[in-house]
Parts: structure tokens; sequence; C-alpha cells
């Protein structure tokens, strides 16, 4: 189990490189995660959801992903209480206080679900949420020193130099564990150090000597792990390219599935300029995106409040274009329905952005689906994945609908003008021949960008990399029980 001195230390991606590391050892592998919260989720091959770094692990080891890599997966939707996935479902919502006493019922999901995964490999590997060392949350913990104590599997420690301080969050974290915790611990990694690595080996040693673990490793920084599909909104503000089209972002508060913006961030004619509260739209915009919302009335109104719903319209008055993700697809029409309380209370409505015409209600029914197809207007296919919850219908959804599924459904809308276009689509700009078909609607240069073989790519040049920094026949060796 690899855990963490505190949140963003990066266990997620550490991870994915040992999923790869271990699987070209012909071994089977498969990753695993008690508890995770992100917003960032994807669909699994059993019809579910789990957090986008499950997924991103499940590819490095090369399987498919499954709901019981990450059996709890918390969502949140306001700022002290989220949606609770377990097992790749939807259970209801709790509020940060109240979710305490649900952990010990999910602690057996997690337990069986890290089962199942055993029964199939020869090794899982088992990533942590945020810091080991939140005692005041360690009662009831499911997601590290109480799932590693319940299921008997060793921990290595990771810091992260690049932060500073990481010689006192490592013999600091052994300094508040409690004696049973702190001997699960086998041993730690310094992630993302830079410079000469002999300038260190001080510090590596005094780790050690204060806290009887031994150095498994001092990581340097691998600049390209950021172009890998983020967990979480540090991953969304990372440092994009410049480019002559330029494609607007609004960020919300709620903002979710956010890795559809990455294989646009590798096109080099493009530049994705998020667009952060107090900011307007940019008038330079080729392409105003919308992307997913966990909550879509709310970010709606956030839209609002920015004023950005004033831009967005006068951009659409100009002759620019706009597009809706999801959520995003669904602020774009006329009015969302609230008749169940799906994001608050029940019977709320609200106007929409009015540029389709088109009408959302919020229902309690999720849809989980990868999806093939192809867009009506020219027959370029498409592939990506549905998860949202809601229906959409009405004019330019009847007549002029965005994209033929395989399944025989049809997706979105465009508006009569063919400058306005709204999907439930995920993942659209991960597929070639879209993103290839969206830049040259907006007069970008095409590129021979193969986005899938560029994330294999970074997958296997970061295993590369934690072969030669780490030891990892010492970690093998400490996974065996």
């Amino acid at each position: 189990m690899v855990q963490g001195t505190g949140s963003n230390v990066g266990k997620s991606l550490l991870v994915a490189g040992l999923c790869r590391v271990f699987a070209r050892k012909g071994l089977k592998v498969r990753p695993f995660k008690p508890q995770n919260m992100s917003n960032n989720a994807a669909v699994t091959a059993d019809g579910g959801e789990i957090g986008r770094a499950q997924a991103l692990q499940a590819r490095a080891a090369g399987v498919a992903p499954s709901v019981h890599m990450n059996p709890v997966l918390l969502k949140p939707q306001s700022e002290i209480g989220s949606q609770v996935v377990v097992q790749g479902r939807v259970v209801g919502n709790a509020k940060a206080r109240e979710y305490q006493a649900w952990k010990p019922r999910l602690m057996e999901a997690v337990l069986d679900s890290f089962s199942r995964l055993s029964e199939e490999a020869d090794l899982v590997l088992v990533e942590g949420a945020g810091s080991a060392s939140e005692v005041n949350l360690r009662a009831g913990d499911i997601a590290n020193m109480g799932f590693a104590r319940a299921a008997n599997v060793p921990v290595v420690l990771v810091g992260d130099i690049d932060r500073g301080g990481v010689i006192a969050s490592l013999v600091g974290t052994k300094a508040v564990l409690d004696e049973a915790d702190a001997a699960m611990i086998r041993g730690f990694i310094v992630n993302r150090f830079r410079g000469d690595p002999a300038l260190f080996e001080n510090g590596m040693r005094f780790v050690s000597e204060r806290t009887g673990w031994p150095a498994l490793g001092l990581v340097p920084h691998f600049s390209d792990a950021a172009r890998l599909p983020a967990e979480d909104g540090l991953g969304l503000r990372r440092e994009g390219r410049k480019g002559a089209v330029v494609i607007a972002v609004p960020v919300t508060p709620w903002i979710s599935n956010f890795d559809d913006l990455d294989p646009l961030r590798e096109e080099p004619g493009v530049e994705v300029m998020l667009v952060e509260p107090g900011q307007p739209l940019p008038v330079v915009a080729a392409l105003i995106l919308l992307p997913g919302s966990k909550t879509t009335i709310d970010d709606l109104l956030f839209i609002r409040a920015q004023g950005w719903d004033i831009d967005l319209k006068a951009h659409a008055r100009r002759g620019g274009r706009v597009l809706g993700l999801c959520g995003g697809y669904q602020m774009l029409g006329q009015r969302i329905d609230d008749p169940f309380g799906i994001e608050g209370e029940a019977g709320r409505s609200i106007e929409g952005l009015s540029v389709l015409n088109v009408t959302t209600t919020l229902t309690s029914r999720k849809r989980l689906e990868a999806v093939v197809g192809a867009t009506i207007a020219d027959g370029t296919p498409l592939s990506g994945y549905e998860m949202h919850i809601g229906e959409t219908s009405g004019p330019d959804a009847a007549s002029r609908p965005f994209a033929e599924l395989a399944n025989g459904q049809r997706d979105g809308a465009v508006s009569a003008d063919g400058r306005v276009t709204g999907t439930y689509v995920h993942g659209l700009f991960s597929d070639d021949r879209q993103r290839s078909r969206w830049l040259q609607m907006l007069g970008a240069e095409t590129s021979d960008l193969a986005y899938e073989a560029l994330v294999d790519d970074i997958l296997d040049r970061f295993a590369d990399h934690l072969e030669v920094h780490l030891d990892c026949e010492r970690l093998l060796a400490i996974s065996v029980r």
C-alpha cells in the first residue's frame, strides 16, 4: 500500500507507474483505492464508476477498470457534503460528519472488493488517501491505516520534496502514528526530487535513522507525468501550451471530468484558456467550452454571478462556437427542472443559458455507459462514455441531434446555425477523429497526435524512470505475505 505524508505527493501516479513496471514483468497486477474523493470519474467495464486515477492505473496494469478497484468514491457536491458511490453505484448523500457513521459498513464493501481483486491477481497495489498522519480521522478509517491493518497490507510511505519540508513530514508521520500503525510501514520514498541526488543522501539517511524505515528510492521529478489524466483540481490548472486558436473554459466550483480537456492541451495549435472567477470570457476565443458539472444548477448560478452568461451569449451572437459537455450541455438549454430534489430542494427550476432550444429534467437514474457512434452532420466516428443524471429533450435535440450512437439512441443537440452544440459524451476529444473534426471547424492546425498512444508512451517512460530510481525488487519482496 502506497500512503503519503499529505495530499498530492504523487501517490496516484506512483501506483500507476508501478502497475506498469510489474505488469511488464509478467505479473497479474490490479490497482486498488479503498476510498477516493473526486469529481473526475471514469465508467467501468462492469457498468459502474470509479475515480479517474484508478482507471489510469488499470490501464497501466493492462486490464479493464472494475468497480472493485475503487469501492468507495465520494463526489463532492457542497462545501460539507458528498454523493457516496459504493462499488460503482450511488447509495446516497452524506455530510462530512454523517459520513463518519457510515464507515463501519463501508469497510465491509472495501474488504469485499479487495478480496475479489486479490483472488485474481498476483499483486494488488493499493493507494491511500490524503495523509497517513490524519490521526483525527483514524477512528473508523477505511482509507489509510485502518484499511492496512484490517487487510494486513504492508505500507510504503511517500513524501514530496518539491513542496518542501519532506524530512519533517516523514519523521513527523512516524511521531504521530501509534505504534501498531507505524509498524505497518516497511519503507519510504521521496518523490519529485530536482537537482543533484548526492546532495540529499544525508537527508535520506537522517529519515531512515529517525524512523527505522529503509529508504526505497529518491525519485527525480518526471515532468511528463503532469500530462496524464489527473484526479483533482490541481491537475486542472497545470500549465498548457500557447496556440493560435483559443478555447476558453470557465472554471466553476463543481467542475467534473475535466480530463476531457487534456487531449486539446496536447495540440500544438490550441490554447486551452482556463477562465477563473472574476475574469471575463475572452473575446479572442474561437470556442467556449462548458465542461461537466457535479452540481449543474449551482454551477449555472455561479456562471450568472460571474457575468459569463452575458459573455457567452455575446460570443454566440458574434458567430463564435459553443460546446457544452454533459452538465455543460444541460446549462445551454432553456431550463433545468429538478422535481425530485436531486441537486437540492425538490421542485426547483432554473432558466438556462437559452442558446439551445432544449430543456432538462433531473432524474434519479444515472446513465453510466461506454458509447460509440458517429456525428450526424458528417458521419465522423466517435467514442467515449456517458456519466450523467437527467434527460434532455426539445426541438434542437429532435431535429438536429449531435450524434447517433451504436445502440440506436441519438445524443445531443445542435443549434439552427450549427454554432452551438451540446452532447452527453465525455472523452470526445480523446478520439483523434473527433478532435481533428473540431480543430478543422475552429480553423486550427491539425496534427498527427495519437492521444491514446501518447498516454501509453508516457506510462512506459514513467515506468522506466521508476525502475531506475526505486528498488522495485525490494518493493516486490515487501509485498509477499
